[in-house]
């Protein structure tokens, strides 16, 4: 029998079968330091011109950052950025030292990972809430991209595309 959708753990579950590359989406602090969350609710949304989306929970500090800054990055990471996704899978509070990877940026303004296989820096043009998250389109003011493995999450788990 099919479960009711909502805030229930067969739900989340449910989502959890659904394979994704784990990205950070970046934003600013209002001094200008980097902050960052791990994420798997992006997708591109046209190609002319360039748009990007990303969910973000109204629970996460990176909510208030993209829309007080208008700006956020996401960076698609590598196999070998298991690390860096996990430092930022925890609340900022829950973090110590530096993030494993650090921080670039293609046009100086937003930052994104290191050595991440993507990234894209983005300004919202537009919010859309949507129960308790809001979806930021950004259109993308500079992008990079290299060769490599991504890393997978698939059942609340971090691994690759051959698994682990």
């Amino acid at each position: 029998m099919p479960s009711a959708p909502g805030n229930n753990p067969d739900y989340r579950r449910a989502w959890s079968r659904f394979a994704t590359g784990v990205t950070v989406i970046t934003t600013v602090e209002p001094d200008g330091t980097p902050h960052g969350m791990t994420a798997n609710a992006i997708t591109s949304v046209a190609l002319e011109p360039p748009l990007a989306l990303v969910c973000i929970s109204h629970a996460r500090t990176t909510f208030r950052l993209i829309a007080e800054s208008g700006k956020f990055g996401m960076s698609v990471l590598g196999a070998d950025q298991r690390a860096t996704a996990e430092y930022f899978a925890r609340r900022p509070e829950d973090r110590e030292g530096d993030p494993p990877s650090g921080y670039t940026s293609a046009d100086g303004r937003h930052p994104v990972i290191e050595g991440a296989l993507s990234t894209f820096e983005c300004e919202v043009v537009s919010a859309h809430e949507e129960g308790d998250h809001t979806i930021f389109v950004g259109r993308v003011q500079a992008f990079e991209t290299q060769d490599g493995e991504p890393l997978m999450w698939f059942e609340s788990a971090f691994g690759g595309l051959q698994g682990g």
